[in-house]
């Protein structure tokens, strides 16, 4: 299932900031069997968190192009609290495509970030904070793809339950 999440900021010229992301598979492989088995009986289960992909497309009113941002959650930063000083999300990717056109065209040029000037990298990181894709909304993010992933997958097996019932 894909979901929208979409914010407006004003500014000259307008500019229009989409989030787009995917539940599926966002859920991030669980720990280690012998974690699992040194558990204790009364012990509970951690919470399984959803950290999905997602994409930031920026569309000014006066272009003809969309600045399209593809981030994820490394592993390693999600649940680190109290270092304001990190981002919980990074950029994998940035490319321009052709605004209001449904497909994106794989023939644009993609930028990997892997490859960018750190100067650059953080200037386009400000750029999505200054347009309020920061941790705060990265935080949001992670909530509420959680509450729907987790909604879906109770759906999904009284679905299953439903399908392989014998009758």
């Amino acid at each position: 299932n894909t979901w929208f999440w979409s914010r407006c900021v004003s500014s000259t010229p307008a500019t229009l900031v989409t989030v787009t992301f995917n539940i599926n598979n966002s859920i991030p492989p669980s720990v280690d069997d012998e974690t699992q088995e040194e558990q204790k009986p009364d012990e509970q289960e951690p919470d399984l968190t959803s950290t999905p992909n997602f994409v930031v497309e920026v569309i000014k009113d006066d272009t003809k192009q969309t600045l399209v941002l593809d981030c994820h959650f490394p592993e390693d930063e999600v649940g680190h609290e109290g270092e304001e000083e990190s981002d919980i999300f990074t950029i994998r990717e940035v490319s321009f495509q052709p605004t209001g056109e449904a497909d994106w065209k794989d023939t644009n040029y993609t930028l990997n970030t892997d490859s960018l000037d750190w100067a650059l990298y953080d200037h386009l990181m400000d750029f999505l904070a200054d347009r309020g894709v920061d941790n705060t909304f990265a935080d949001e993010l992670i909530e509420l793809s959680t509450a729907l992933e987790h909604q879906e997958y109770i759906k999904f097996l009284e679905d299953l339950k439903s399908f392989v019932k014998c009758q």
